[in-house]
């Protein structure tokens, strides 16, 4: 059972990290991407990413799921 986002409202990114058990810490340090921008992305669908963000995130989630796209998240 994975305690990743307990009593925290997600986005569809933040629950598909708490699915698979992957630290936001762990996207910011393979992305590059700043500890804001994660969690701001995890936390509410409204936040959408400029293409180059997303891009990064989603090269990222592939490593660890090859069908992984930006529609799952952001469409």
């Amino acid at each position: 059972m994975s305690w990743f986002g307990i009593g925290k409202k997600r986005s569809k990114l933040g629950k598909w990290l708490d699915r698979h058990g992957v630290a936001q810490i762990e996207v910011e340090k393979e992305t590059g991407l700043s500890r804001g921008t994660i969690s701001r992305l995890c936390a509410d669908d409204e936040n959408k990413p400029t293409m180059k963000t997303a891009g990064k995130i989603i090269k990222f989630l592939k490593r660890l799921d090859k069908r992984v796209s930006y529609e799952d998240f952001w469409m």
